[in-house]
């Protein structure tokens, strides 16, 4: 099964996502701070981070109601149950 979005680098730690959902495509802008990852204990490129925050952000939400701009660090403050989402 292949993901109902599209991630595409868009310079250093920046990604457009376009989502499919409803017969309607939405877009996000993916933000990863420099260092996050390693401050996360993660093992997985900016890229990797940013499909699965995808897929862990579908899970709590539609498509349609993706903000505009995710910066990463404010997915780890709100949601207590994404750093184990994402390190699985």
């Amino acid at each position: 099964m292949t993901d109902p979005f599209q991630i595409e680098a868009q310079g250093e730690s920046e990604y457009v996502v376009r989502l499919r959902g409803d017969g309607e495509e939405t877009e996000s802008w993916f933000r990863v701070s420099p260092g996050l990852r390693e401050e996360l204990g993660l093992k997985v490129d900016d890229e990797e981070l940013v499909r699965r925050t995808v897929r862990f952000l579908l899970g709590h939400q539609d498509p349609a109601d993706f903000p505009d701009i995710v910066e990463i660090e404010d997915v780890v403050a709100g949601y207590p149950d994404y750093l184990d989402a994402v390190r699985g």
